[in-house]
């Protein structure tokens, strides 16, 4: 009965975050939608799919109710450690609904150092072609073929990128333009750097051939040093892990091994005040300690 009682509030509460999401939602398309009349109404284009904007990911339904499901399950399951009450578990699993924004940073973050990997890769085709005395629209084509083979999966960022680029050098846009665009959708320091001093060479003669292969180097130096620093700080982040962890086994075991002893903490005001403020605590705890291993090169 008990075990019923469990799962019913679980499942209850993270229904509860899914009507909220799913009202949210309505609200947010029904706004779409009016936005997207008017647009079209003055022959505006907000549709184009091929322009991907790396500052932006907007998650499928699918994926927001997945990552709301398990918020509420670990939020329902660390409330009840705490407090020992069903009530105050279910009144907080609403809180699940926040995890996808912060879901949404963390696939941004991964998805811009992808497209940085793939770009150094790029740039080294490039460099090739060019130096095979090939012009600029000819090498960039070339170099599509070169990342088919090196990344075949048809959705690899740099991938879409380069078809994109010679699909606009095809409909007689300009190189600067198509490369501008990309670096002011990218937002990566390596690519905005890489496209100024392309640009600039470009209207000035400059050796194109060395400026590839310099910036690739920098590119590579810099993904060398940010793979040094995240070997240092490995074990640094494994006890980061284990110390935010460890509280809430030691409240777990002392809730299961001395019942007597925590009955105090559980049952009275000034308990559940310590409770919460240790909660509070420990993800403040966390995502200082986060933002701390999060070093930029």
């Amino acid at each position: 009965m008990k075990k019923l009682l469990i799962i019913s509030i679980v499942l209850g509460g993270s229904l509860l975050a899914i009507i909220v999401f799913i009202l949210i939602e309505v609200l947010k398309r029904n706004k779409f939608i009016k936005t997207r009349k008017k647009c079209k109404k003055d022959n505006v284009d907000i549709t184009n799919r091929d322009s991907i904007d790396y500052n932006v990911y907007i998650m499928t339904k699918k994926e927001k109710m997945i990552y709301i499901l398990i918020a509420s399950i670990v939020i329902f399951l660390i409330s009840f450690i705490f407090y020992r009450s069903y009530i105050v578990s279910a009144v907080l699993i609403p809180l699940s609904f926040f995890y996808p924004k912060i879901k949404t940073k963390e696939i941004i973050k991964k998805r811009k150092n992808d497209l940085n990997l793939q770009f150094k890769e790029a740039l080294y085709a490039l460099s090739s072609s060019l130096s095979a005395g090939k012009s600029i629209e000819m090498a960039f084509k070339d170099s599509l073929n070169d990342l088919s083979i090196l990344y075949p999966d048809p959705n690899t960022y740099i991938t879409h990128e380069f078809q994109y680029i010679i699909r606009k050098i095809d409909m007689n846009e300009t190189i600067e333009e198509a490369l501008s665009d990309f670096a002011r959708r990218a937002h990566l320091e390596d690519i905005n750097n890489f496209v100024d001093v392309f640009i600039t060479c470009k209207g000035m003669g400059g050796n194109i051939v060395e400026i590839l292969k310099n910036t690739s180097n920098v590119i590579a130096d810099k993904i060398y040093i940010k793979n040094d620093i995240n070997i240092m700080l490995a074990q640094k982040k494994l006890e980061q892990k284990l110390l935010n962890i460890i509280p809430i086994v030691l409240i777990l075991l002392l809730s299961l091994n001395a019942k007597d002893y925590m009955e105090l903490v559980f049952e009275t005001a000034l308990g559940k005040v310590m409770m919460t403020i240790s909660i509070i605590l420990l993800a403040g705890a966390y995502f200082i300690s986060k933002k701390i291993m999060d070093i930029e090169v």
